[in-house]
């Protein structure tokens, strides 16, 4: 029988060329099959740090004012005293109490970056005061903060809230002239 094409050394060379071929594909295989592991691995581990800081995030909201209102408490203690006080005490003593008390809230408040500003003869300004009235008043320069009906309150700096205002502005011409 005559020997085959595919018989003899280039049949070997070619069979040796298929199994090399076969193994390396098996190894890329394998190593593709790593790297989809560690890429689904790096997946689910970013998914957990980003679950996990939104819990922590949640949990930092929940209790982010915990110092504030633990020290809150004697002030909220000190009222309920004070109106204790004021069902039996003169009403002078119930208010000196009160001011003691609103000074001690202060005192907190401030400690956490709270503090109040005055606005009293001051320029009409829309960032820190809200006009809540306008009052003629001959005797302050027109868009002065002329009373001050609310308080206003800076929060580390920034307005947390304006102060409620009245502003002066200048005396109508009629008025003027009927007063001559």
């Amino acid at each position: 029988m005559a020997d085959s094409f595919f018989d003899g050394p280039i049949a070997d060379d070619r069979g040796e060329e298929i199994q090399r071929l076969r193994e390396a594909l098996e190894a890329k295989t394998r190593e593709l099959e790593a790297q989809q592991d560690r890429y689904l691995r790096t997946v689910a581990e970013f998914d957990n740090v980003r679950k996990r800081a939104a819990r922590e995030r949640e949990e930092y909201t929940r209790y982010a004012n915990e110092s504030l209102l633990r020290d809150l408490l004697p002030v909220l203690d000190n009222l309920d005293r004070a109106l204790l006080a004021a069902r039996s005490e003169p009403a002078a003593a119930v208010t000196t109490g009160v001011e003691l008390i609103q000074r001690e809230l202060l005192r907190v408040l401030e400690k956490f970056g709270l503090t109040p500003f005055s606005s009293v003869g001051q320029p009409f300004d829309p960032e820190r005061h809200e006009a809540v009235a306008r009052v003629q008043r001959p005797d302050l320069p027109e868009m002065t903060v002329a009373d001050e009906t609310g308080r206003g309150y800076l929060l580390n700096g920034r307005v947390l809230r304006p102060a409620m205002v009245t502003v002066a502005m200048a005396p109508d011409e009629q008025d003027q002239a009927a007063n001559s």
